[in-house]
């Protein structure tokens, strides 16, 4: 933290940035008083438009009563200072639109559509014996798009893409809700992922991977892949594959914690209490091994439903493993790096996005004001314009 900084803002743009104490003629001025002036928060593991954490009672909700509720999400990330969420599977062009329209006041949406899942992966949610299900929510939500073999799947990852997906997302291992496959468990070909991972960088973007066992993360960060979701299973070797091909971790300790908690999710079944109990003591361990290997990590959260009001509990949930300044640079300058905005957005300086925070003390030694916004957060300025402001 340096003291005494001038920041000037432009339009949408920081314009300056000095620590000497000068002033701007005719330009509106706000003392902070000592507080902190962070760059805004990115979360890069989100899902805006899952308003229940059940995938089958979201299948039945029509697409315009889950953009209505999602609007409560987006206003709640952005007033716990999320000024950019990278979506990770639900989200599509429309509502990134209305947000940059300000139709909707919400943070900046990175979009990645529908995920690409093998059938019976873990985007597949239908219940065994099921052959098709009723949905009536057009690819909001958690569903993907099941697409087998190399034709099929660069097929599906050029659809996306088509519709405006930012990056790619696809189930690379098993997972929590789904009910058909083992967390351990891999999925999709080397040929498959590759093809995706082809597709993406022909577009100029990328891939990223839900994947949790070794085996699944090896296999994501050889084929391409640039960014592991969860990860909770990660071993050395997996570490050094990732460290090798250059990916990031975006863990997220929020969502095990939530669905742990049966005050938040009452309705767990056995398979999710089994599964859940396999991954959720393992999060902060995989932390400690990507930290020892110098793997970058991103900011994630993953919550559904009733818990996207935890999303700050993430904070608290990393210390066991990162100090303060290192979960903080996580959600600012990591994450910018992971979404290919280095030096637009997570960060204040010239030029960047005037994503810009006020916060109580020095959240780089204390995480509280974060964690409890309410009191901690005395400002949100996105695109130059405050969508909150106690000064």
């Amino acid at each position: 933290m340096r003291p005494n900084a001038t920041v000037v803002v432009e339009g949408d743009r920081v314009a300056h940035v000095a620590f000497d104490g000068g002033r701007i003629d005719d330009a509106e001025v706000h003392d902070l008083g000592g507080r902190a002036l962070l760059p805004g928060l990115i979360d890069a593991h989100v899902h805006v438009t899952a308003v229940d954490h059940d995938p089958l009672r979201l299948a039945a909700m029509p697409p315009s009563l889950i953009t209505a509720q999602a609007k409560g999400v987006l206003e709640g990330m952005l007033a716990r200072g999320f000024t950019s969420v990278r979506d990770a599977a639900g989200a599509d062009f429309g509502l990134r639109e209305a947000i940059e329209q300000g139709l909707l006041a919400g943070p900046r949406l990175y979009i990645s559509g529908q995920p690409l899942s093998q059938t019976g992966g873990h985007g597949d949610v239908r219940p065994r014996g099921a052959q098709a299900i009723y949905c009536t929510c057009a690819g909001l939500g958690l569903f993907g798009a099941i697409a087998d073999g190399v034709d099929a799947v660069r097929k599906a990852a050029r659809e996306q893409l088509r519709n405006g997906a930012d990056q790619v997302k696809v189930m690379a291992s098993g997972g929590i809700l789904s009910p058909t496959d083992p967390v351990e468990g891999t999925q999709y070909s080397l040929e498959e992922l590759r093809a995706i991972c082809e597709e993406a960088e022909a577009h100029g973007t990328y891939v990223m991977a839900h994947a949790y066992s070794p085996a699944a993360i090896q296999r994501a960060v050889q084929s391409g892949v640039r960014s592991i979701e969860h990860g909770n299973l990660l071993d050395e070797g997996s570490a050094r594959a990732m460290k090798q091909h250059g990916a990031f971790l975006v863990p997220t300790l929020a969502t095990y914690a939530a669905f742990a908690d049966p005050s938040v999710v009452a309705d767990r079944t056995p398979l999710l209490r089994a599964k859940l109990q396999r991954v959720q003591t393992q999060g902060i361990r995989a932390i400690a091994i990507a930290k020892a290997e110098g793997i970058p990590i991103a900011f994630g959260t993953d919550l559904l439903g009733a818990m996207h009001g935890r999303q700050t509990t993430e904070y608290a949930l990393r210390l066991p493993a990162m100090t303060p300044a290192e979960i903080l640079r996580s959600a600012t300058s990591v994450a910018a790096d992971l979404l290919g905005e280095s030096g637009r957005i997570g960060v204040v300086a010239p030029g960047a996005l005037a994503d810009l925070l006020v916060v109580e003390g020095d959240p780089t030694r204390d995480l509280a004001p974060l964690q409890a916004p309410e009191w901690g957060l005395r400002a949100v300025m996105k695109d130059g314009r405050f969508y909150l402001n106690r000064l």
